[in-house]
């Protein structure tokens, strides 16, 4: 090689070290993923909605109302979720805003909870998945594929007080730890497993199938400080029930205590030597609700604005981009995305499921 053609060589070499993003470094050693079930994009991103308060006859505004009030959507979805809008949105991406010609949707068609979660974790709708019965999923879920991979056995976990989430993760197949209904420790060893069990079990049993949502919170936090697991899911349900019962004022207090349980993951996260710096964030919902007074509280086939949701994330190999403008993105592409935040591709095993999402320009 010439003097000419080996100086060539060694600055174009320099040039592809320093300028080429550097894959490792910014690859997720773990990843959390967190749903709040039936979260509308309209608060995520305008905050409370006033039309949608009861008020007594005098008009006057309660105190649910007054507490998340402000004269900008920008300044009542910061008072509603504080740390979603300061760090999520600040140092990571966030997708669905309709203001910035963003979409995020459900491709089922169906627009309710079991096909939701079926799609995000396969990759793929599902049309044998048309009901909330539990029914085993026949599709392989990322979580479980995960599960099976060296450096990931034994090491994925899932906590949602949905007594249906056994079945979306097919536990009897997957063998899949999942805290779930009135026991959201699965394998409880020492004494404070078994007294969040029994804690579970002795608050109001106010939904047949499973507690409210903190005690599963505890039970997943438990699990990054005991267990260690690379990959961890929790799945949030108290707002959707509140607003199936037409509850917007408890709705949206479950949505701003979502919001609170998600930076009290992710500061424990950030005070763990084995996570802190090395795990990213995946946030999304199950489908949406309807967009009127009307039909907020519903959502299903009748209600077509239910497909529309939203997601975010955050962490290593999700550049500082804010809110995505001008994109797309479906919840069929979450299971890919939770893979390759890893280093991992989930379509040389499932090659039907949609690709991940785009996170970068």
């Amino acid at each position: 090689m010439t003097r000419r053609l080996r100086a060539w060589a060694t600055a174009l070499l320099l040039v592809v070290v320093f300028a080429a993003p550097d894959v490792a470094q910014t690859r997720a050693r773990n990843v959390v993923v967190v749903t709040i079930d039936g979260l509308r994009w309209q608060e995520l991103f305008g905050g409370a909605q006033s039309e949608y308060f009861s008020r007594n006859r005098a008009g006057d505004p309660g105190i649910v109302e007054q507490r998340f009030a402000g004269a900008t959507a920008a300044e009542r979805r910061a008072t509603l979720m504080p740390f979603f809008w300061s760090v999520v949105a600040a140092q990571g991406q966030v997708f669905g805003d309709p203001s910035k010609n963003s979409r995020a949707r459900v491709t089922n068609g169906l627009w309710f909870s079991y096909p939701g979660y079926s799609e995000m974790f396969a990759g793929v709708a599902d049309p044998r998945i048309e009901s909330n019965d539990k029914i085993a999923n026949p599709n392989i879920t990322v979580l479980e594929w995960l599960n099976g991979r060296d450096g990931f056995r034994g090491r994925v976990a899932a906590f949602g007080a949905w007594d249906v989430l056994p079945s979306i993760l097919n536990v009897e197949r997957s063998r899949l730890p999942v805290g779930s209904g009135f026991t959201p420790v699965p394998n409880p060893k020492t004494d404070r497993d078994r007294d969040l069990n029994q804690l579970a079990r002795d608050l109001p049993p106010y939904w047949s199938y499973g507690t409210f949502d903190a005690p599963v919170v505890y039970a997943a936090i438990d699990s990054l400080r005991g267990d260690k697991p690379r990959v961890l899911y929790l799945m949030l349900g108290e707002g959707d029930e509140w607003a199936h019962e037409g509850r917007y004022d408890l709705y949206l207090d479950a949505t701003h205590r979502a919001d609170r349980f998600i930076q009290r993951l992710w500061e424990t996260i950030q005070s763990l030597p084995e996570y802190r710096g090395n795990t990213a964030f995946l946030l999304t919902t199950d489908h949406g609700r309807g967009a009127t007074t009307t039909d907020w509280a519903d959502h299903g086939r009748k209600v077509p604005a239910a497909e529309r949701t939203w997601m975010a994330a955050l962490g290593p190999g999700v550049p500082a981009l804010g809110v995505r403008e001008g994109v797309e993105a479906t919840a069929s592409q979450v299971a890919a995305t939770i893979a390759a935040l890893l280093g991992e591709d989930f379509r040389t095993a499932v090659p039907g499921a949609a690709p991940p999402l785009t996170l970068n320009r």
